[in-house]
């Protein structure tokens, strides 16, 4: 602790207190938008000026570059996934412009994590440890009798003036100018909550810092361990024996044996068009596997990663290499054939953000499968291959973030409702009302398509009215809304439906919404 720990805590405890004012006036009964990116922005620079010796590098712009590519989701949308992304990006910018980010994409994931753990009480910490250095120094600092000795002259000094006030119209009529009841309305809780919460927040990122563990002191051993070597040996010969090289070879021929036989009926019920037995539907049959064989295969990864650690005994043998190689390759086909019972599935029942959700995962438990084999194949360490599983999700989310998921759900659904096709589900106009207008182009075909003119209900010219009239503030300006609002303006006259005609059936799909 340095005697430029003041003024440093000073200048950017005052660059913190702008900042929470410019959330204020962005975000405080706003809604988010394009402000989300730019006090992003505005925390990106806020950050550099903090640290400006930190551009001095050959190449000062590849930093800010890749932030600038991480911070382009909040231009499509503002939502938890591009925030997450944005956060996570601003989290590694400060941390290497503060020379504290380490090599690894595994070290970095557990420095952000350690981050966002110690973030809401780094502001306190670093106020006592400013307090104690203020203290140590002999400079001047607040003390709680320098607070409590203005309690008694205020106090005087107030009563004074409503005497004065009661004794001279003139005072009086000053005092009447004053309200204390809107005075009182600008302390809000929430609003002071919210002030913090950005406090908090900005301060984290404007002095980087991760938490120090002190280290464990070694326990010394008792003497009755040494004593007993003979029951350390017994059971160390038995993890050998249950989990030892003939275990894990007998265990991965039988399980490939099970798998074999999975894959085999698949193959004959779902893609060879072989007779379920009566009462199972090709419905019911497809989504009754597609989780758990997600399970299934997790369980498989995580057993290959026990069996062949690198450097052991059985990571060594070329049959048991085989043999895990033709088991992993089975877990894929088994992933793949998950989605497709999936797929079948959704082509009944419509589809949801869950079953979106699980999409994604199956494809990344197959990613993560090929990955198995390539460290296995390359010799690589667990390190390694939780790095590269970690880039396979940074990349899937990052470019999840720019899907417009509701949308592609009402197209969907209603493209392949019983209305439109002939065939699946009733649409469930409820549940895509429940997206809000981004459902109203979809809803827009289906009733032109069941009325031949354009009609709708007063819920949804509410719902289309009420989002023109947001995305009218410049706060709330996205791409994507932006994108969605020209398709508003160009919808033809709109014909509500008779008041005595019934509204459209909206029959809820299944409970995994």
């Amino acid at each position: 602790m340095t005697s430029t720990f003041t003024p440093t805590f000073c200048s950017r405890f005052g660059v913190a207190v702008l900042l929470a004012a410019l959330a204020d006036f962005f975000f405080y009964g706003q809604p988010a938008g394009i402000t989300v990116l730019l006090f992003a922005i505005v925390i990106a620079g806020a950050v550099v000026a903090v640290h400006p010796a930190a551009l001095n590098s050959t190449r000062p712009w590849l930093k800010p570059a890749v932030l600038f590519v991480a911070l382009l989701p909040l231009a499509e949308n503002v939502s938890p996934l591009s925030v997450a992304v944005a956060l996570a990006a601003l989290v590694v910018f400060a941390l290497s412009l503060a020379g504290r980010l380490r090599h690894g994409v595994a070290r970095i994931a557990g420095q952000i994590a350690l981050f966002l753990l110690a973030a809401p009480l780094r502001l306190i910490g670093d106020f006592f440890r400013w307090r104690r250095t203020v203290r140590r120094l002999g400079g001047r600092r607040i003390r709680l009798t320098a607070v409590i000795v203005w309690v008694m002259p205020v106090t005087l000094g107030a009563v004074f003036l409503l005497l004065f006030g009661a004794a001279n119209p003139v005072i009086d009529y000053w005092l009447s100018l004053i309200d204390l009841m809107k005075l009182l309305d600008l302390i809000q809780l929430a609003r002071i909550v919210f002030w913090l919460f950005v406090l908090a927040s900005v301060w984290a990122l404007l002095r980087p810092r991760l938490p120090r563990f002190r280290p464990r002191l070694p326990r010394l051993t008792p003497p009755a361990a040494v004593a007993a070597p003979t029951a350390a040996k017994s059971a160390t010969t038995i993890e050998d024996i249950v989990f030892g090289k003939a275990a894990i070879l007998r265990a991965l021929i039988v399980f490939n044996a099970l798998f074999a036989l999975q894959t085999a009926l698949d193959a004959a019920y779902l893609w060879g068009g072989v007779a379920l037995p009566d009462g199972l539907s090709y419905a019911a049959y497809a989504h009754r596997g597609a989780y758990p064989l997600i399970a299934t295969a997790l369980l498989a990864a995580g057993f290959v990663l026990a069996a062949l650690r690198p450097g052991s005994e059985t990571s060594g043998d070329p049959l048991i290499r085989r043999l895990v190689y033709a088991w992993v390759a089975q877990n894929i086909v088994l992933v793949i054939s998950s989605i497709l019972r999936l797929d079948l599935y959704i082509g009944v029942y419509a589809l949801t953000y869950w079953r979106i959700a699980a999409f994604v995962w199956m494809g990344l438990v197959a990613a993560g499968l090929a990955l198995i084999i390539a460290r296995i194949a390359l010799r690589k360490s667990n390190e390694w291959l939780f790095s590269a599983n970690l880039l396979t999700l940074s990349a899937t989310l990052y470019a999840c973030s720019f899907i417009n998921f509701a949308a592609l759900i009402a197209n969907f659904n209603v493209d392949h409702s019983l209305e439109m096709s002939g065939s699946g589900t009733p649409l469930d106009t409820e549940y895509l009302r429940s997206f809000g207008a981004v459902a109203l182009p979809a809803l827009d075909r289906y009733y032109m398509h069941q009325t031949g003119h354009l009609t709708t209900w007063v819920v949804d010219l509410q719902m289309a009215d009420d989002y023109l009239a947001e995305q009218k503030q410049w706060r709330a300006w996205s791409f994507r809304g932006w994108r969605l609002v020209k398709v508003l303006d160009k919808r033809g006259p709109l014909v509500l439906p008779p008041a005595e005609q019934p509204l459209l059936p909206a029959i809820p799909s299944t409970p995994d919404r």
